[in-house]
């Protein structure tokens, strides 16, 4: 625990009290129900109930039958990152849990440690940027062209780049211009005018590269002004 922290069990009963004060307050809720007002806004706070006060919010107390929180008076900055809720409400809970127990056996390391623990486990999660997967094209390209007699779908190009159907065409039309369906016509069309060149029959042709026929290769050929 730093100079900058106090944690500590506190008890709440019938006496009502009302402060504000220039450090932050975070309250765990352990058993009975505390009546709190922080700037003009009602909470009851129970067991599992948590809190987070501001430094100068004036806040008004009480316990008609009795509570005990979890209290930590801190002056760490870092507090005014978190919102009022906790990121991960369940484990504050069980970490109040256990830091009670300790603090009633008198183990040092719960004040210690505690209030760190206690701000991690309150604080949002850091956003981790998403580095995007590249798709080597060459690779995708020559991948394809030894595979077009074949039927190929979506779905395999995009499992051969591990991304999602969606995905990957997502990143076909942004890189290539082109959807998926017509970036694979492209890549027909290519080897069979580079086979064509090299002088196989059309009707081999459309066989390796994946036309139903000559004439639907001659056609497409001729659609693409590749004839």
């Amino acid at each position: 625990m730093s100079l900058h922290d106090r944690l500590c069990l506190r008890d709440y009963g019938p006496s009502p009290g009302s402060h504000s004060h220039a450090h932050f307050q975070v309250l765990v809720g352990l058993g009975g129900v505390l009546e709190l007002e922080v700037e003009g806004r009602g909470q009851r706070l129970g067991a599992g109930d948590t809190a987070l006060v501001a430094p100068g919010e004036r806040h008004d107390f009480i316990s008609a039958a009795g509570s005990r929180c979890l209290v930590l008076d801190t002056r760490q900055d870092l507090w005014r990152r978190c919102t009022p809720a906790p990121a991960r409400h369940d484990d504050v809970v069980a970490l109040a849990t256990y830091l009670a127990r300790s603090l009633q056996a008198g183990q040092p390391l719960a004040t210690l440690y505690g209030p760190a623990l206690l701000l991690e486990a309150w604080k949002p999660a850091a956003r981790v940027a998403r580095t995007r997967r590249t798709i080597d094209w060459a690779e995708l390209a020559e991948w394809v062209q030894a595979r077009l007699h074949q039927p190929l779908t979506v779905a395999q190009l995009a499992e051969r780049v591990f991304l999602s159907p969606s995905q990957f065409a997502a990143r076909c039309q942004e890189v290539q211009g082109a959807s998926p369906l017509d970036w694979l016509r492209a890549q027909r069309l290519a080897r069979a005018r580079t086979l064509r060149d090299a002088g196989l029959p059309v009707a081999e042709v459309a066989c390796r590269t994946g036309y139903r026929s000559p004439s639907a290769l001659t056609a497409a050929l001729r659609r693409a002004g590749l004839r």
